[in-house]
């Protein structure tokens, strides 16, 4: 959410490569945020290349912005 907040969508590649985690756990991590309503995955292709863009929705950032005055006021 951290990468999202500032990019407000990203590739699923360009994700991995900037959080340096595998596909398979990015995957993971995503489908919990999507059934949260936190991002939204938008799957189509490039060409003949599959692409799945990464999209934080309202929800999210409004979830993003909670936790981090959280951790503002916790502190």
């Amino acid at each position: 959410m951290a990468y999202l907040s500032a990019a407000g969508a990203a590739d699923f590649i360009e994700l991995a490569q900037a959080l340096q985690i595998p596909n398979n756990s990015l995957s993971s991590h995503l489908i919990r945020l999507e059934d949260a309503g936190y991002v939204e995955l938008r799957r189509g292709f490039l060409g003949r290349k599959p692409r799945t863009r990464v999209v934080a929705t309202r929800a999210g950032r409004a979830a993003w912005a909670l936790y981090l005055d959280g951790l503002n006021t916790a502190g």
